[in-house]
Formats: structure tokens, C-alpha cells, sequence
């Protein structure tokens, strides 16, 4: 009679064993991970003031920018960045004097390697061929694709006496899919700078 009473028990532990395992699994709402979100970023009005330093050479850039001289050391005259604090980032301007031939094939060489350094984070780097002939602006721009550390280069020149070389750089870890909406909005006030550039002389 003992043994015949235990069963019975037996069974029933191990039913609401079940049940409990049972209704815990399907009691817990299912996971799925949320996608990585970034701070809303708002853009200012697109406005543009003339750039006519002492330097050589003039061309419009957005409001929203501060030009600044170039202070680190290597630093020459007409060297200046334009800092874009509202995005962390600065586009540097270097500007050469072409005094030959040989300096002038140097300098373009230069421009081709420094954009093709960030092969190793770039998934593709696109050259797109600047042609003013009535300003005599002549020049190449480097579309850098990836997590590069400089989304955008490019130099100008008169092919004869000046020579000036552009390399946009935001202060952050490079990730592209971050910035992206950044970039492209300053790479349109880039292309409004290449399009206003003129030589002085």
C-alpha cells in the first residue's frame, strides 16, 4: 500500500516540474538586439562668405567654418585650415609655389601618395579629374571610401606657378557609418570651394 501511494506523488512532482520548465521558457519575451543609434545631428543653414587672405588665391566657404593659420611646425606661409566645430573636423590647405618643372611633378606625386595611405582602411579610393581651364584651376579630387582617416583630398594648380593641396580629417574615431551623414554634407561645401577657387595671379 506505501509503495502504491509514493507513485502517485512521484508523478505528480515531476508534472509540475514540467510545467513550471515548461511555461518559464515561454514566459520571456523574445531578444532581438537593437541597432546602434547616434545623436540627431542638426545642420546649419547653407550660407558662404568670400575667403581674401593675403594669399594667393580666393574661393567661398560656409559660414559655419573658422580659417585659421596653420600652426604646426613644418607650417608654411598660406598653409591655413578651415576648422568645422560644429562637426569635429578641419579641412587642411596646403599651398606650394611652383618654382620648376621637377617640383611641380614632385608635388603631384606627393598628392597621389598621401590620398593612397589610407588603402589599408579604404574600401575604395575614386580620382575625379578638376578642370576650370578659364580660371586656370586644374587639379584631382580623391574620394576615399571606408574607415579611412580622410573621407576627401585634392589638389589644385595653374600647372605653371601655384600649387595647392586639400585633405578633409574629422577629430574621431573613423567609422563611416557614424559620419556618414556629415560628410556628406560637408563634402558639398568642399565641392562649392573647388568650384569658387581662383588664383589671384
Amino acid at each position: 500500500m506505501e509503495l502504491q501511494s509514493k507513485a502517485p506523488l512521484k508523478l505528480t512532482g515531476w508534472l509540475c516540474l514540467m510545467v513550471l520548465l515548461f511555461s518559464a521558457c515561454h514566459s520571456q519575451p523574445d531578444y532581438a538586439p537593437k541597432p546602434r543609434g547616434y545623436f540627431r545631428i542638426n545642420f546649419p543653414e547653407r550660407a558662404y562668405q568670400q575667403y581674401t587672405g593675403s594669399c594667393p588665391y580666393t574661393f567661398v566657404y560656409p559660414t559655419y567654418a573658422v580659417i585659421e593659420p596653420d600652426k604646426a611646425r613644418n607650417a608654411k606661409p598660406c598653409w591655413i585650415n578651415l576648422q568645422l566645430p560644429q562637426f569635429n573636423g578641419t579641412l587642411h590647405l596646403s599651398y606650394e609655389p611652383i618654382l620648376s618643372k621637377k617640383e611641380f611633378n614632385e608635388l603631384v606625386e606627393d598628392a597621389h601618395t598621401f590620398a593612397f595611405k589610407h588603402t589599408v582602411k579604404a574600401t575604395s579610393i575614386d580620382e575625379g579629374i578638376i578642370h576650370y581651364p578659364d580660371r586656370k584651376v586644374y587639379g584631382i579630387y580623391y574620394t576615399i571610401e571606408g574607415n579611412a582617416a580622410s573621407s576627401a583630398q585634392f589638389f589644385l594648380t595653374d600647372s605653371t606657378k601655384h600649387y595647392i593641396r586639400g585633405a578633409l580629417y574629422f577629430n574621431t574615431q573613423p567609422r563611416l557609418d557614424s559620419i556618414q551623414p556629415v560628410l556628406d554634407f560637408v563634402k558639398q561645401d568642399v565641392n562649392k570651394l573647388i568650384k569658387s577657387f581662383r588664383w589671384k595671379n
